[in-house]
C-alpha cells in the first residue's frame, strides 16, 4: 500500500483535502496496533496487515480493513472509492459514525467482562490441544494448516513437550517432520540463512521474504529443542545458521538486535534473493553450477516470478551424494565455494532495508535464544553475545526503575509493555542458566517484580497489555492471552512465574501462575490450540518440575564441565539449574537469592550435583555416568545426541 496507494499523487490528494492521515509503526506502539486490531477483527471477523481504520475526531473507529490496492480488484475495494465514500458519508451523517464507533468499544469492553474464570486447565486440555494442532498437520509437505503457512514456534515447541510428558509419538513425527521441510524449504535463506517470515505455498517453497527478529529467535529454540531430543546434527546445523546470520546481520555495534529486514528491494519482493538458472552457471562455471542448481532446484524454467528460482533443498543431502557418486569431502569444500561465490556475488545486489529500531521485547527473545545455544552447542561466542544484548537493554533502555520499549540512534522511547518486561525476564532466566552469574537471575526477580506492580490485575487477576501507570489514555485497557506468531504476554509471564518460584522458592509466585491461569481458563478451556505458549507454563506446572543445584568451585572444574554436559544436552523441558559456589561472592549472592541453597555443598571435597521433586531430594551425584543412569530411568525420552 505504500507503494500503491500512500505515494500515488491521486490517492495523496484525496487524503491531504479530507483526511489527517497517521501512520503507526506497529512494532513501536504495539498498544495502539492491539486495540484497532481487535476493532477490524470486531467488524469483520478477521484482521491482519496492513491495517487499515477510519477514526472520527475522538478516535471512534467506524471502518476497518486491511489491504485495499489504489482500484478495485481481486473482488478487493479500491482504496480510492472507499475514502471517496467515507468522506461522503461523514459530511452526511458524522455524529452517527461517532456513536457507531462509540458502540464498537462497548462492545469489546462487554466481551472483556464476559470472560469468567472457568474450571481450571489440566493435562486433559493438553491433550486436547495437540489432537486439535495435529489434526490440522500437513502429511505431505509438513506444517499445521493450509496456505499461507506460518511456523508459529510456539505449536510445535508445545507439541515436544507434550510428547515429553505423553509419549505421543505422531507430536514427534509431526514436529520433526515440519523442521525439516522448512529447514530445506525456500522459506530458509540457503545462502544468508536465517528464516523469512512465512511461505504463500504449502511447501514452504515460495516466501514473504521478510526476516523478522523474533522469528529467528523462536524458531533456533525449537530447532534447538529437537536436536537434544532425537541428536540429529541438521536440526543443530539449522540453529547455529540462524545464529550466524542474526550475529553477522542483526546484531548493531553496541550489542543489540535489530528488528528486521525488509521483504523488497528496488521495489520488488525477493529480488535480493532470487536467481536465474543462467547467471549461476556463468558465475560458478559450468560443472559446479550444474551440481549446485540441481542441489538447490533451480531449473531455466524457475520456480518464482519472470524465470527466476528461489532455493530450496528438493532432495536431503545424503541420498543427493550417494545417488551421483560423489565424493563427500570434496562436495563439501565445493558447496561452501559455490555458496561463499555466491553470497559475494548478491551482497552487489541492491539489499532490502534494514530496521534498526532495537526493541526489548524482541531482543528479550534472541537473548533466551542465544543462551539456550550456547547451552546445547556449545562455544562460548552464543553466550558472550547474549550478555552483551542483555547488557546493553539493562543500560540503555531503563529509566526511572521502568523499562523503555525502544531504542534507536541513541535514542531510548516508549515506556514498556507487558512483552518487553516478560520476553526480557524469560531471557535473563535463560542467561543466567547459561552464564551462570547471579546477578542476570537478580535482574530478572527484580524486573519480575516490578512488572507485577506496573501490569497485574489486583482486582481480577491477569495482566495489562499496558502499564496501569501509563500517561496516556487509551480507549480500551486489554488483557491478552492468544499465541499467535509471537507468544503473548501472559503466557511467557506465566512460565517465568513458575521458574522464579522453584529459582527462589517462593510460592506465592507459584499461586500467582495459577491465578493468572485461571483468569484465562475459559478461552483456554473452549479452543486450547490458540494459547499453545500458555499450555507450555501449564505443562510445567504440572510437573513434575527437576530442580538441580550443582556445587562447584568454578565452571572451569573438568568434573563440573561433564556434569553441565550431561545436563545440557538432554531435553529437560521441566527443569530449574542453579550453580552453588559456597564461601565465594557468587555463592552469597545465590544465597540471598535462594536460601535452599546454602544447604547443599561439596561431597567429599568433590563437585556434587543435587536433584530435587516434590519438595525431596535424591542422594547428591558426583559421577556424570550415575547422572546419566538416573535420567534414563526418570524416564527423560531424549535420544543421545550424535
Amino acid at each position: 500500500m505504500a507503494r500503491e496507494s500512500f505515494e500515488d499523487e491521486e490517492i495523496a490528494a484525496i487524503l491531504n483535502e479530507h483526511y489527517i492521515s497517521i501512520k503507526v509503526d506497529r512494532e513501536e506502539r504495539p498498544d495502539i496496533d492491539n486495540i484497532y486490531m481487535k476493532v477490524c477483527q470486531a467488524l469483520n471477523g478477521h484482521g491482519g496487515w496492513p491495517l487499515t481504520v477510519f477514526l472520527t475526531p475522538l478516535k471512534n473507529p467506524f471502518f476497518a480493513g486491511t489491504y485495499f490496492p489504489k482500484e478495485r480488484k481481486f473482488n478487493l475495494p479500491g482504496l480510492k472509492e472507499v475514502l471517496l465514500k467515507i468522506v461522503e458519508t461523514w459530511v452526511s451523517e458524522g455524529s452517527g459514525l461517532d456513536e457507531a464507533g462509540t458502540k464498537i468499544f462497548e462492545a469489546l469492553r462487554e466481551s472483556g467482562r464476559e470472560n469468567r474464570p472457568d474450571h481450571m486447565p489440566g493435562e486433559e486440555t493438553l491433550e486436547k490441544a495437540a489432537e486439535e494442532i495435529l489434526g490440522q498437520y500437513d502429511r505431505v509437505n509438513g506444517g499445521f494448516g493450509k496456505a499461507p503457512k506460518f511456523p508459529v514456534p510456539s505449536v510445535p515447541a508445545f507439541l515436544l513437550r507434550w510428547w515429553d510428558r505423553s509419549g505421543d509419538e505422531g507430536a514427534l513425527k509431526a514436529v520433526l517432520h515440519t523442521l525439516e521441510a522448512m529447514a530445506r524449504g525456500g522459506i530458509f535463506d540457503q545462502l544468508g540463512y536465517g528464516f523469512h517470515r512465512y511461505s504463500v505455498d504449502e511447501k514452504w517453497l515460495v516466501p514473504h521474504f521478510e526476516k523478522m527478529l523474533y522469528d529467528q529467535a523462536l524458531l533456533s529454540m525449537v530447532y534447538l529443542d529437537a536436536f537434544q531430543i532425537t541428536g540429529k546434527r541438521d536440526f543443530a546445523d539449522t540453529a547455529s545458521k540462524i545464529f550466524t546470520y542474526v550475529l553477522e546481520e542483526m546484531q548493531s555495534p553496541e550489542g543489540g538486535f535489530y528488528t528486521a529486514e525488509n521483504a523488497e528491494s528496488e521495489g520488488v519482493e525477493g529480488k535480493y534473493y532470487v536467481w536465474k538458472k543462467s547467471e549461476i552457471l556463468k558465475i560458478l562455471g559450468a560443472e559446479a553450477g550444474e551440481l549446485f542448481c540441481s542441489f538447490f532446484g533451480v531449473t531455466e524454467e524457475g520456480n518464482f516470478e519472470e524465470g527466476n528460482n528461489v532455493l530450496f533443498l528438493p532432495e536431503e543431502e545424503s541420498s543427493f551424494i550417494r545417488e551421483r557418486n560423489i565424493n563427500a569431502r570434496q562436495w563439501f569444500f565445493l558447496l561452501e565455494d559455490s555458496r561463499k561465490t555466491l553470497l559475494q556475488k548478491r551482497a552487489e545486489r541492491v539489499r532490502p532495508s534494514l530496521d534498526d529500531k532495537i526493541l526489548t521485547s524482541w531482543n528479550g527473545l534472541m537473548i533466551s535464544a542465544l543462551a539456550r545455544g550456547g547451552q546445547v552447542l556449545g562455544g562460548d561466542i552464543y553466550t558472550r553475545s547474549a550478555s552483551r544484548a542483555a547488557d546493553f537493554i539493562l543500560s540503555h533502555l531503563q529509566r526511572d526503575n521502568r523499562l523503555l520499549h525502544r531504542y534507536r540512534q541513541g535514542e531510548a522511547a516508549f515506556q514498556g509493555f507487558l512483552e518487553d518486561y516478560v520476553f526480557l525476564v524469560a531471557g535473563l532466566l535463560d542467561l543466567y542458566e547459561a552464564d551462570l552469574q547471579p546477578r542476570y537471575l537478580a535482574e530478572a526477580l527484580s524486573l519480575n517484580s516490578r512488572m507485577m506492580e506496573l501490569f497485574w490485575d489486583e482486582q481480577n487477576g491477569g495482566l495489562f497489555f499496558s502499564s496501569k501507570q501509563t500517561e496516556e489514555e487509551l480507549p480500551l485497557t486489554d488483557k491478552d492471552a492468544y499465541d499467535g506468531a509471537l507468544p503473548s504476554g501472559n503466557s511467557v509471564a506465566a512460565q517465568n512465574m513458575l521458574r522464579i518460584a522453584s529459582f527462589t522458592g517462593e510460592e506465592e509466585m507459584r499461586n500467582k501462575a495459577l491465578q493468572l491461569m485461571e483468569y484465562f481458563s475459559a478461552f483456554i478451556n473452549r479452543a486450547p490450540s490458540n494459547y499453545t505458549a500458555m499450555l507450555t507454563a501449564l505443562d510445567f506446572s504440572l510437573g513434575p518440575v527437576r530442580e538441580m543445584v550443582l556445587v562447584g568451585t568454578g565452571t572451569e572444574e573438568d568434573r563440573v564441565r561433564e556434569l553441565l554436559r550431561v545436563i545440557q544436552k538432554r531435553f529437560l523441558p521441566r527443569k530449574v539449574f542453579l550453580f552453588h559456589s559456597p564461601e565465594q561472592k557468587a555463592g552469597y549472592e545465590l544465597e540471598k537469592i535462594s536460601p535452599p541453597v546454602k544447604e547443599k555443598g561439596f561431597v567429599d571435597g568433590k563437585p556434587a550435583l543435587y536433584i530435587c521433586e516434590n519438595f525431596s531430594c535424591r542422594a547428591p551425584l558426583t559421577s556424570p555416568d550415575e547422572l546419566e543412569k538416573i535420567l534414563t530411568a526418570q524416564g527423560v525420552r531424549s535420544r543421545q545426541p550424535k
